[in-house]
């Protein structure tokens, strides 16, 4: 099960999803700056007028298209989380160390899905990343 993947993809789609925001603001910027400032006696060019609206068209539907994947990569993940609760996994802690237990929780954050192991003395681990899971069985 290749969840190494989901904590990951989670943190980049939001990350793209603020620079498409910058990239349209400036779009438009310019674009409102060139029809402010134009040449009364040679305005622009219908065809350039129409592409430039094709463009900034484009551009919007990209990024709504990125707003969609950015929430079906976090339902995603939410769903692929909560299948292995009652899962005995592996992880890989901070130390290095491989330790198995059953997962009893999924924790929601910003950051990404975090999970609690309860080994087989009845010790829990919390607050285990995603991408510390080295098998589920």
């Amino acid at each position: 099960m290749a969840i190494d993947a989901l904590g990951n993809s989670l943190n980049t789609a939001s990350s793209e999803v603020s620079r498409s925001n910058l990239s349209q603001n400036d779009f438009i910027k310019l674009f409102m700056t060139e029809l402010t400032f134009q040449d009364p006696l040679e305005p622009i060019n219908n065809r350039e007028f129409l592409a430039q609206m094709a463009q900034f068209t484009n551009l919007e539907q990209a990024r709504l298209t990125n707003d969609n994947i950015s929430n079906l990569v976090s339902i995603n993940a939410t769903l692929q989380s909560l299948g292995i609760i009652g899962k005995q996994v592996e992880i890989i802690t901070n130390s290095g160390a491989n330790i198995t237990g059953t997962v009893s929780a999924v924790n929601f954050s910003p950051e990404g899905s975090l999970i609690s192991v309860k080994q087989a003395d009845g010790n829990f681990l919390t607050d285990i990343k995603l991408s510390q899971i080295k098998t589920v069985r």
